[in-house]
């Protein structure tokens, strides 16, 4: 895998996939980004530049553990940029990898054509996902044959009760097979002090960000699945409102990561957006 230098030293590795046009792409977790895959086949229209965060996949471990705060991960996509050496870029990030991306845009807005937000994570602008929203999601899978176990388990959580976040595992997804467990497993942090420190006291400036974000031009899609409990709905369409050209898309039968549960409608989205069709405010 090709390497670049970090700001700080740090030697950074990313992938590079399919042809055409250039996609940077930030991965969640903090987690090894092979589980991103290919993106279901987004591929086969764009290159996916895809980024292992410090600390995961081939990355190198930094030297300060305060690094891997998320605001300061900005600094490896600007680095990654540069590497690349393209004057702007397209950028899709997914799961807490939004935060990165949407951080990355209200500091560089002039580097960012469009933004593609997966599975969108509230923390960088200040949005709270309530409980209530949680469990209004988790309802509509009331018909699967987990649901009563992994449901007591999420109202616990919500409630201050409980914490059994192996239980409620089967929401995230849009099916809960033998596919989706492998790709569960895959995905699994693996760096605790990463994920421990991303996002540590300073990480967000939810108010300095929307400020800059107000000024952001480049279009933006929030994507997130109609069975989301970690991205529900209606919490992704508040944070569309911090964005001056956002487009929200919920895609049916849907998880936390919809390009498994159905790649060619999760493809067709993505692309037609990164195409070049501008987005509108819901």
């Amino acid at each position: 895998m090709p390497t670049f230098p970090a700001s700080d030293g740090t030697l950074l590795s990313y992938r590079a996939t399919g042809e055409g046009d250039p996609v940077v792409c930030v991965p969640g977790g903090p987690a090894d980004s092979r589980y991103l895959g290919d993106l279901g086949g987004l591929s086969a229209h764009r290159r996916l530049i895809v980024m292992d965060l410090r600390g995961t996949g081939r990355s190198a471990i930094p030297r300060d553990g305060s690094s891997y705060r998320c605001d300061r991960l900005v600094d490896d996509v600007e680095a990654l940029r540069e590497h690349l050496g393209l004057t702007r870029m397209d950028l899709l990030g997914h799961s807490a990898g939004t935060n990165i991306v949407t951080q990355y845009a209200a500091r560089h807005p002039e580097n960012v054509s469009k933004l593609a937000l997966i599975g969108p994570s509230p923390w960088a602008v200040g949005v709270t996902v309530t409980g209530g929203a949680r469990l209004d999601v988790a309802r509509l899978r009331k018909g699967e044959p987990w649901f009563p176990a992994a449901f007591a388990a999420l109202r616990a959580i919500t409630e201050g009760t409980g914490e059994d976040w192996q239980a409620v595992i089967p929401f995230f997804w849009g099916r809960w097979d033998a596919a989706a467990r492998q790709h569960h497993e895959a995905g699994r942090p693996r760096n605790q002090e990463a994920v421990a420190r991303f996002g540590a006291e300073g990480a967000f400036s939810p108010e300095s960000t929307r400020a800059a974000l107000a000024s952001c031009g480049a279009p933006v899609l929030l994507l997130t699945g109609e069975f989301d409990v970690n991205s529900p709905p209606v919490m992704a369409a508040e944070c569309a409102e911090a964005f001056p050209d956002a487009t929200l898309v919920v895609q049916p039968g849907a998880g936390h990561c919809p390009w498994l549960d159905d790649a060619g409608r999760f493809v067709a989205t993505t692309e037609a957006f990164l195409r070049g069709r501008s987005g509108s405010r819901p």
